[in-house]
Formats: C-alpha cells, structure tokens, sequence
C-alpha cells in the first residue's frame, strides 16, 4: 500500500472509530504526532475519501466538516442508547478515579526521588557525626583553657579603649588646629609644609581613628 493509500486508510479508520465530526485541521493535529501524516496530504486523502463516498462532507462557511458515513452503523434503539449512557457514565467514573490515583502515584514517586537513598543517609549521619566530634574538641578545649579573661577585665580594657580614643581624637585636632595656625603666615601649602616639617597624618599612613 503506498503512503498516500495508507494515510487515507488511518484517516477512514480513525473517522469511523470516533464517529464524531471533524475538520481536516482536527484530523490533522490527532494524526501528525503518532504517524507524522502533513496537512497537505490529511487535507487531500480526506477530500478523496468523501468524493469516493467513504464519509461524508458538510460546508459550513468557510470550513469543511468530515465524519463517518452513518449508513455502515446499525440503527440504535432507546435502550442501547441509555445503555451506552450508563457504560458512559462508570467509564468516566473509572477514569477520574484512576487519574486520582495516578496523581497520588506522581505525588508519592516524586517525594522519593527528592528523598536520600539508605547509603546517602548512611553517610550524611557519619559525617554530621565526624561534625559534632570536632565540635565537641573544640568546646572541651575552650573550657579547659587557662587564659579566659574574666568580666571585669574585658570591662577595664573597653574602659581604658574609650580613654585611649578620646585621648588620640584630642590630640589628633590639636595638631591640626597648631598647624592651622602655622600655615596662615605660611607662603606655602600644606602639603609641602607637612613634607618639609616631616608631619605623617592618619591618613598618609591609612589608618582610621576607631569609634569611641
């Protein structure tokens, strides 16, 4: 069977298992994925299929409706048709159901591939393990070492910090203002006259005065 017959022998096939209407367009998106059928041959097997009578064609506007000859299905009855309502009905049940259940597979699987395997736990707990010992050393050794400072000490050196401070702010404006002073009968800059004097600020030696 060439590929042309073969692709008109999917859509007569595919039209009479659904028996429902469809444009070319339709036919085309359900089919191409599975049988990589082009929209110029869905469109063309589709018009033959109608010409030569195997399903039928309705025109509405602009669009083109196909579906299956209704002629090769027997004629069905009030009750086959409840019938079909009620196997409608339990098989969309059973779906739903089992789309439910499949979501709660997805949810479980997920949860497990984001959880550690039994090795990979393994390790991590003798590595937290390995942890907590280096921990524990260190903490033994900080308490059992001779040279804590005490309370009162820590307050003296902060105390005597402050008076160190306030002392290098003082003497730090003394000088500025001194040489202020100097460079006001001064022919030259200040730069030159801290160069030539040998003066060595904070800031040539980048160094910060510390908050107090």
């Amino acid at each position: 069977m060439s590929k042309k017959d073969n692709g008109a022998a999917l859509i007569l096939a595919y039209l009479n298992e659904k028996n429902r209407p469809y444009s070319a367009q339709d036919v085309f998106c359900n089919l191409q994925k599975q049988h990589g059928l082009g929209k110029t041959a869905v469109v063309k097997a589709m018009e033959l299929l109608a010409l030569e009578g195997k399903i039928k064609e309705k025109t509405y506007g602009k669009q083109k409706i196909y579906f299956a000859d209704q002629a090769q299905f027997r004629d069905v009855n009030d009750a086959d048709l409840k019938a079909m309502d009620c196997q409608i009905s339990e098989l969309g049940a059973e779906a739903q159901s089992l789309t439910q259940s499949c979501r709660q597979l997805d949810a479980e699987l997920k949860e497990l591939n984001s959880s550690l395997t039994t090795e990979e736990m393994m390790s991590e707990i003798q590595e937290l393990k390995a942890e907590c010992s280096g921990y524990r050393e260190r903490l033994e050794k900080i308490k059992s070492a001779t040279n804590h400072v005490t309370p009162e000490e820590r307050d003296k050196v902060y105390k005597e910090r402050t008076v160190y401070v306030k002392e290098w702010k003082k003497r730090k404006r003394l000088a500025s203002d001194m040489i202020n002073a100097i460079l006001e009968g001064y022919p030259k800059s200040k730069k030159e006259f801290q160069d030539e004097v040998g003066v060595e600020t904070d800031e040539d030696c980048k160094v910060v005065v510390p908050s107090t």
